[in-house]
């Protein structure tokens, strides 16, 4: 019998002694999110605000987003979102991607206009854990993020009038979790430039008990000491730094909105100051028009750790892009806590690893060493 000659033809003969099974697979749709997030504000918070603490101490990887755009259909995109939650991070490391999809033509056709799908990773193996519905979870991570900045910003929980720019899901998402964290609304002003979507998130639960006008004049935020942009716009239509003179606090969380002169004229916080800064947002604008971001006063985590404060004497703008990890800490949260009955499970989704395929050797055949 031949001596096998070398570590790499030794590794041919080993066998592990307890090979490692596959992951179950679990699929876990709207349903039991939706309750998730129902039960669950004030974690949702917190979560969330770990996250951006973690992504400031290094303990969270979010790459850059990638868009899939279409040519013949410009205002549509998908949107691909990886992240990483690192030792220190996490109760255990996790990884994950949103793939979220946004197409407003949906809405004429009474579809929403997002769509998303979270696919959950196991960081030790890379191994997928769970495929989570998306759109609910990208729409509860955004309202609480903007309500983070809120909280930090604006001074006080009592909003005297919220002026709503683009009366949409995501708009409804916030109000909705302003009010579950205890936040006063004494009056909103809707603008959308669809009265009767105005009218219909007027109409909406979150919504009861707060007095309501509707229109689709943008001048009527100058009478708004908060005001919510959650439009679809591609590119500024709010020129007039005026209309900010009363300083307010913005939650400018459709990014594309303001034009430079607005974003000059006021104290701007990000998530992160990198991500915001491209894909034709009004602060990429302004930097490109002024050649630098010094009007970027910081991050929401120098925000949340008193880094720096709110500035009363001008508009508060707040800019969050939007980060994928944030995502991955409330699916990984779900995920942990889905009952058997809320989820679909495959224990044998994924193929017998190679390693692990029958063979037809005896256990002491040799192998030869090649001449």
């Amino acid at each position: 019998m031949l001596k096998l000659a070398s570590t790499q033809s030794a590794r041919l003969l080993e066998r592990p002694s307890a090979p490692q099974a596959t992951p179950e697979f679990r699929v876990i749709g709207a349903q039991p999110i939706a309750r998730w997030i129902a039960a669950n504000t004030q974690p949702i918070f917190e979560l969330v605000s770990q996250a951006y603490l973690a992504y400031a101490q290094g303990k969270a990887l979010n790459p850059d987003s990638y868009f899939l755009r279409f040519p013949d259909q410009p205002h549509n995109r998908i949107i691909a979102l990886p992240a990483s939650l690192e030792q220190g991070a996490a109760e255990q490391p996790v990884a994950g991607i949103k793939w979220i999809a946004s197409f407003p033509d949906n809405v004429a056709a009474g579809l929403d206009r997002a769509s998303a799908v979270f696919i959950l990773n196991d960081r030790r193996t890379g191994y997928p854990l769970a495929c989570l519905e998306g759109s609910l979870i990208s729409a509860v991570r955004t309202a609480a993020s903007a309500v983070i900045g809120a909280h930090y910003l604006h001074g006080s929980d009592r909003i005297k009038r919220l002026g709503v720019v683009g009366c949409g899901l995501i708009a409804l998402n916030v109000i909705d979790f302003l009010r579950r964290m205890g936040w006063q609304i004494d009056a909103v002003s809707l603008i959308d430039h669809d009265i009767a979507r105005a009218h219909a998130l007027a109409r909406q639960q979150p919504l009861s008990g707060i007095a309501c006008t509707g229109g689709s004049h943008i001048g009527a935020i100058a009478e708004c000491d908060m005001v919510l942009f959650a439009t679809s716009a591609g590119a500024p239509h709010v020129h007039d730094p005026a209309l900010f003179a009363h300083k307010p606090t913005v939650l400018h969380l459709s990014l594309r909105d303001l034009a430079p002169a607005v974003i000059l004229s006021a104290q701007n916080v990000v998530d992160d100051v990198q991500h915001c800064l491209k894909a034709q947002t009004s602060l990429h604008l302004t930097e490109q028009r002024e050649g630098h971001c010094g009007f970027i006063a910081g991050n929401v985590a120098e925000l949340i750790g008193a880094a720096i404060t709110p500035d009363f004497r001008r508009p508060r703008i707040y800019s969050p892009f939007g980060m994928g990890m944030l995502d991955l800490a409330l699916a990984q949260a779900i995920w942990r806590s889905s009952a058997d009955e809320e989820v679909l499970r495959y224990p044998d989704f994924f193929p017998v690893p190679y390693g692990q395929h029958p063979t037809n050797e005896q256990p002491d055949q040799p192998v030869r060493q090649h001449a």
